[in-house]
């Protein structure tokens, strides 16, 4: 077995309200076991007997598009790839009213993308690209008015999704701990 984190787009925002137990069904009921959700927005951890997350990002895809109604992008990242993103620090430490948000992609930016990403750039944001993974550095007070995701999706050509920091690295923290071999009780 396996252990993945599936960060999902579009889950609890823009009125799609998705019960995390109602989450987690579905999860299961694609063969995904040792299935758990964490904080509300579309981030699930669990265990699959297939190692290839790409497949699996079209499987659980599709399942929730069918079950949901409506499409659910889905990036799926191993343990070390979480620790990877979580660690990752491409502007350096963050200053006191600075906040850093990971977007999440399903491949890397070509050099039309990373051009589009260098659009976004404002006094108050920064970007920066690192294989799979945009990240965002964003002053605290500045207005999201200087960006939308769809706005963003469309100028670098695929679905995205975005965590704050400190989520990413709960995840990783939550991911490579679950992703210990278990010892089995007597």
């Amino acid at each position: 077995m396996h252990r993945f984190v599936a960060l999902l787009r579009a889950i609890n925002v823009g009125g799609h309200v998705v019960k995390m137990d109602a989450l987690r069904r579905h999860f299961e009921a694609l063969d995904l076991t040792d299935v758990s959700t964490f904080i509300a927005s579309g981030n699930v951890l669990f265990n699959a007997s297939a190692a290839r997350p790409a497949s699996l990002e079209r499987t659980i895809a599709r399942a929730l598009e069918a079950s949901l109604g409506y499409p659910v992008g889905t990036f799926i990242r191993t343990p070390a790839q979480m620790a990877a993103a979580a660690g990752h620090s491409p502007f350096g430490p963050l200053l006191a009213g600075e906040l850093l948000y990971v977007g999440f992609i399903s491949a890397p930016l070509d050099a039309a993308g990373r051009r589009a990403l260098a659009s976004f750039v404002t006094d108050a944001s920064d970007f920066a690209a690192r294989g799979t993974e945009v990240y965002w550095r964003r002053k605290i007070g500045s207005s999201y008015a200087d960006f939308s995701l769809t706005r963003f999706e469309q100028a670098i050509g695929r679905a995205a999704t975005f965590r704050n920091i400190t989520t990413v690295r709960k995840l990783a923290d939550l991911v490579s701990k679950s992703s210990v071999p278990r010892k089995r009780s007597k």
